[in-house]
């Protein structure tokens, strides 16, 4: 019966039930969006490419691992994580012989993979512009970006397979061999010089042939730059190593069976090389291979569960947080008709059931075509996040069925837990009293407005949380929450605050005549239907300006800690991979120049726990760089690592986590997973800026996959003779795309690349910030759609249409003014406590026109979503609207 009642009630009540409707639709397409990220993450296809035609591959562990015992109430308990690297790990090369004597292996071809970009003329493309060939052009040249470049060995060709379509192998150390694409995108032909940038200082190589894979097509996801083994050998710079090995097994030999052999063949073996790296190799079958090829897909897994999770997390719990306000819309507009099923002796039980009924039927339908939405909405956003880089091309999109399981199941439950929490009170009222109490509003009940305070005494708890954190990945989520967290504790004392405001706004409302005074009452006689066009408002100005001015929060204490730590006089930096070597050393023997610092960025592991570190080179040090030392001298770092002795200098962040000091002991494991153990001998403040680990510069490069540096920074000898940009420029003339700037240009060193993932970030908040928008709208326009009766009495009592527009006009107004002044306030406490954590000062960076924007847009949806409603709502006659059955 009930839902017989709830089916007649939905048919005979659409513009009722329309507002809950395209809230839970909305949250639904968005929580399947979500759910694609995450189930790409997890399942996303990484294929193989340049491994095609090997049926196994043998590779390095790129993990760090730790086992924990733990003993409790007499009983074992083993622990095993393990943690990526974010450099290539590399095999020791006797490998190679283990694998070649297990039965049933037919070829094992060793690999070397190495960065390698050509550098291609700049301007247009065409037949024209084609590199010369002659070994003299100083034409200006740029690198070619159009994927990721890798140089190999030619020995190493038949893995993908690549087959020459002209020319022939190289054999000299001069000799180039290019993929087809790069071919014809910079119009190369045999005997072409072509330009490559690679771990070394470029080099001017002649094209010897042009390969292609053997099936015909063409590498979709990168570029291969073929050497001879010597210059291969030369380029990699990893002595007594390699990238993988390539297997085929023998003629009736299956992959998984020769994989089982090989695991036991390299179980437990192994190998110590020169770098003290003790590499376990692994086997890799399938669409294994293809996480070992691109390293930077399956580092992406990671980024996409974290973000899917996250952002699906924070719209179900912003869609929670709307419907419930959509749902308590829709139920006071409904207050007479519920009220008189209580007075004609409905039960409680009835009530929550038909209401809850009435959820459910509309919940399951917004929920199908919500998650049917989200799809193409899903496939948007990976493409987005693939053309900004977040994520590769090359880890594919999984789509299946459960994101839209989880997002259908995901609304019903909302839109239940909305509907019983909005049917709280009209099922306990009384019989006798709910005819009047549906007549006039109430006081807000003593338990909301216990729950409310409640609420706001966990956001605040959640800030002062928010106040201690210093790492982004911790703050990041606790700010987002605080954010909703205050905003529900605003919905719940919403009428109060609305009734509090009114009575500050009367004088000014006043001033507004008749249209200010009506607009005054209603503030007073509805608050709860202002507070619920209010709260999505507030969330929606909180939630942006949050969004908005984290990163710049964060980015411009990063840039102004660089800024005053580089004391150099000017900065090398790079257009293409880094600063050369040479050029640095170039520089450093320029007459006077008194030191030149190169500057490389990777990350390194204490345990699991990821940390950002640099290296720079130690000679002249305390003269081109400032991290503002708390304890210890970078003297000492300098004069330890211009010896064999090894030392590093460490955040104040870095050494509080890991209590460190000056000549603490430090073990960690190096980008590749080499483990070095160095001695501290400073700490220093400006670990935002510069990182939280500096290593010399030597040993950092070593290990990782571009040891070319991400700038040089320049100081001169103020005693001796003084040198001009101009010779700077000159002694570095010969390195395409070096250019010398000034001190300034170094702040965003590291500030860069504290944002290299801000984008994505923003973009997925953005799409929650769309829904909450879309929410803000939906609420109003239901809120000012519903007074059609009481328009019309006004307009019998005498009020002109005029009037009672401008009535709305101030009301939107007011609304708006108590949501900007309680979003702005979250906002700003939010963004206050993040910044204690993360820079140390109560500096929150906020933009003006930003924050003026944001106000704006709000009160341009405010307007629009009431003076539309309000002028539809205008349209019947006075006589008919008022005597209308409700």
């Amino acid at each position: 019966m009930m839902l017989r009642y709830a089916l007649t009630s939905i048919r005979h009540r659409k513009g009722g039930f329309l507002g809950a409707f395209i809230a839970l639709m909305c949250a639904a397409a968005l929580i399947t969006a979500c759910g694609t990220l995450l189930e790409t993450g997890l399942r996303g296809r990484i294929a193989p490419e340049r491994y095609a035609a090997a049926p196994l591959i043998v590779s390095a562990d790129q993990n760090v691992h730790q086992t924990t015992v733990e003993k409790k109430k007499g009983r074992t308990k083993v622990k095993h994580k393990a943690k990526p690297v974010t450099e290539r790990a590399w095999l020791p090369e006797s490998t190679l012989q283990t694998v070649r004597a297990v039965p049933g292996v037919k070829s094992a071809t060793p690999e070397l993979t190495f960065p390698a970009r050509a550098l291609v003329p700049t301007g247009p493309s065409s037949a024209a512009d084609a590199p010369s060939r002659t070994a003299g052009s100083q034409r200006e040249l740029r690198p070619d970006t159009a994927s990721a470049s890798y140089g190999h060995s030619w020995d190493s060709a038949a893995l993908t397979p690549f087959e020459l379509t002209q020319g022939h192998a190289p054999s000299t150390t001069h000799d180039l061999v290019v993929d087809q694409g790069l071919a014809t995108r910079a119009h190369l032909a045999l005997g072409d010089r072509l330009m490559v940038q690679s771990t070394q200082s470029p080099r001017a190589y002649t094209v010897t042939g042009i390969a292609a894979p053997a099936d015909g097509g063409r590498l979709r996801q990168q570029t291969s730059l073929f050497f001879s083994t010597a210059e291969a050998t030369r380029l990699a710079d990893r002595p007594g190593q390699i990238t993988v090995i390539g297997v085929t097994p023998e003629t009736g030999i299956a992959p998984a069976q020769l994989a089982e052999a090989l695991h036991k063949a390299l179980s437990g073996s192994s190998t110590q090389v020169s770098t003290a790296q003790a590499s376990t190799a692994q086997v890799s079958t399938g669409d294994a291979r293809g996480p070992v090829e691109f390293l930077d897909a399956a580092g992406a897994r990671v980024k996409l569960v974290s973000l899917g999770g996250a952002i699906g997390g924070t719209a179900l719990f912003v869609a929670l947080f709307v419907v419930v306000g959509t749902f308590a819309l829709s139920i006071q507009q409904r207050h007479r008709e519920l009220a008189l099923l209580r007075a004609i002796a409905a039960t409680p039980q009835q009530m929550r059931r038909l209401i809850g009924r009435e959820a459910l039927l509309v919940g399951v339908v917004a929920g199908v075509l919500g998650s049917l939405a989200g799809l193409p909405l899903g496939a948007w956003l990976h493409d987005r996040f693939v053309a900004m880089g977040a994520v590769p091309a090359t880890l594919e999109r999984a789509v299946s069925v459960f994101p839209m399981a989880a997002a259908v199941t995901a609304t019903l439950l909302a839109a239940w837990a909305a509907a019983r929490i909005s049917a709280h009170r009209i099922s306990r009222i009384r019989p006798a009293e709910a005819m009047a109490e549906a007549s006039v509003e109430r006081r807000p009940a003593r338990g909301r407005i216990v729950a409310g305070l409640a609420t706001l005494v966990a956001g605040a708890v959640l800030v002062a949380v928010l106040s201690v954190l210093r790492t982004e990945s911790a703050s990041t989520p606790v700010t987002f929450l605080s954010v909703v967290v205050l905003s529900v504790a605003v919905s719940l004392l919403g009428p109060v605050v609305v009734r509090a405001a009114a009575a500050l706004l009367s004088g000014p409302l006043a001033t507004g005549g008749p249209g200010g005074r009506l607009a005054t009452a209603n503030l007073r006689g509805n608050a709860a239907r202002m507070a619920a066009a209010a709260t999505p408002l507030a969330l929606l100005i909180g939630m942006t300006c949050t969004v908005l001015f984290v990163q710049p929060t964060l980015a411009d204490a990063a840039r102004a800690q660089t800024r005053d730590g580089i004391r150099a006089d000017w900065v090398l930096t790079a257009q293409g991979p880094g600063v050369p070597g040479e050029a640095a050393r170039r520089v450093r023997t320029t007459p006077g120049v008194a030191a030149a610092t190169e500057i490389v960025h990777s990350t390194v592991r204490v345990g699991l726990d990821k940390y950002a570190a640099q290296g720079v080179t130690p000679g002249g040090l305390s003269g081109t760089w400032n991290p503002d030392v708390t304890s210890g001298s970078i003297d000492r770092f300098s004069a330890d690592n211009a010896t064999e002795a090894r030392s590093a200098a460490v955040s104040q962040l870095a050494a509080d986590q890991l209590g460190l000091h000056p000549g603490s002991r430090l073990s960690l494991t190096l980008g590749d997973g080499t483990p070095a153990t160095l001695t501290v001998a400073a700490v220093y403040a400006r670990g935002l800026g510069f990182g939280d680990i500096t290593l010399p510069h030597d040993l950092l490069a070593r290990h990782m996959d571009n040891p070319l540096a991400s700038a040089v920074l320049i100081s001169l000898d103020q005693s001796g003779p003084s040198v001009t940009h101009s010779e700077l420029v000159s002694s570095v003339r010969e390195f395409q795309g070096i250019s010398v700037l000034t001190r300034s240009s170094a702040s965003g060193i590291q500030a860069d690349k504290q944002q290299s993932n801000a984008e994505g970030n923003d973009l997925a908040m953005g799409l929650v910030l769309a829904f909450t928008a879309i929410a803000v709208v939906n609420t109003l326009a239901m809120s000012v759609s519903e007074r059609v009766r009481e328009f019309a009495m006004l307009r019998l009592a005498g009020a002109t249409r005029r009037q009672i527009l401008r009535m709305l006009r101030i009301e939107g107004l007011a609304v708006l003014l108590i949501a900007a002044v309680l979003g702005s306030g979250i906002s700003l406490a939010v963004l206050v406590a993040f910044s204690i954590g993360m820079t140390g000062a109560a500096a929150p960076s906020v933009v003006p026109i930003g924050y003026a924007t944001v106000v704006g847009v709000a009160a341009l949806l405010a307007l629009v979503a009431t003076a539309l409603p309000g002028r539809l709502a205008l349209k019947p006659r006075p006589v008919e609207a008022a005597t209308a059955r409700q």
